[in-house]
């Protein structure tokens, strides 16, 4: 067991979810966060005081080292998230994801970090012949923001065998919760449901028949915590989802259902490109090996989503 946790990205929609969760259970935390899309406001003010937080950027090597000095663990979540904005901006993108997260490795490796849990992502699966969507198929990567995420499992998993650093990749599906930004690089849902309670139709890219197999935040917080918790081989992958799909046709129902907005309809646009077709996740392996418990069904997830919007 670890006592010491330094969340990356810990001021962001997930990060600080985690960080609520540490200060819970007594873990010591600290915040390495270059409050570039994450916000203070996401931790309440007392609990603030009683983390450490350190304003450094995960492209800087140097200041990363001294940063992670006298952790245990590393929970790493900060990127650049969006399959949009990659597409946008490859390079930013590979020179946080990619390169940022080797940064983090070296400077866990320095300071002699006992376990680093990665914030992986399923885009890295790319368009599979099959579904669910497992950790032993291969990775066929669409985006750049999906290839820079599976650079960085590439990275933790050499780093396991070669540096005998403990690594965990979590494959996230579709994480959505309070506190998620809506804006052109935010998730679907907070999009939807912005729209929505402004009384504007939905807008689908394609068809709306690609199917997402949606995540509440409160069960990838669940997946860290096991993380650090449980005993694992160096360099495991795991998928954290629900291994229940929906169509974006479904979803965008659901939020009108849910917001009392039922007289809206889909707007249907041209698809993106780097999106991928379908995918849902097969959690057996996280649910054997960790005791992953996925617990929030999507309708009462997206109605705290709604809660949260309506309360800010």
């Amino acid at each position: 067991m670890v006592s010491s946790v330094l969340v990356s990205g810990g001021y962001g929609f997930i990060g600080s979810h985690i960080v609520d969760r540490l200060l819970s259970e007594g873990y010591s935390v600290g915040i390495l966060d270059n409050l570039s899309t994450g916000t203070k406001t996401n931790i309440d003010s007392e609990r603030i005081t009683k983390l450490k937080f350190h304003n450094v950027d995960v492209v800087d090597t140097i200041s990363l080292v001294k940063a992670v000095k006298g952790y245990e663990a590393v929970l790493h979540q900060a990127a650049l998230v969006s399959v949009k904005r990659s597409v946008e901006d490859p390079i930013t993108t590979h020179k946080v994801n990619a390169t940022g997260t080797l940064n983090m490795l070296k400077a866990a490796l320095e300071n002699k970090v006992k376990k680093f849990v990665y914030a992986s992502s399923s885009s890295v699966y790319g368009n599979t012949e099959s579904l669910p969507k497992r950790e032993d198929m291969k990775c066929s990567p669409i985006s750049p923001y999906a290839v820079s995420k599976l650079a960085g499992e590439c990275y933790c998993t050499s780093f396991a065998y070669v540096y005998g650093l403990v690594t965990v990749s979590l494959r996230y599906f579709n994480v959505y919760g309070p506190r998620q930004r809506e804006g052109p690089y935010s998730g679907v849902i907070p999009i939807f449901v912005e729209k929505v309670m402004q009384n504007e139709n939905p807008q689908i890219f394609g068809d709306g028949n690609q199917t997402r197999d949606f995540t509440y935040v409160d069960d990838v917080v669940q997946a860290n915590l096991l993380s650090l918790e449980k005993d694992i081989e160096p360099g495991e992958v795991f998928n954290i989802a629900t291994g229940r799909p929906v169509t974006i046709n479904e979803l965008a129902q659901i939020v009108c259902k849910l917001s009392g907005k039922t007289q809206l309809r889909p707007v249907h646009c041209e698809q993106r490109p780097g999106d991928v077709k379908a995918s849902y996740g097969d959690i057996s392996k996280a649910s054997s090996v960790l005791g992953y418990r996925p617990s929030i069904s999507l309708e009462h997830g997206i109605k705290k989503v709604i809660e949260w919007f309506k309360n800010r």
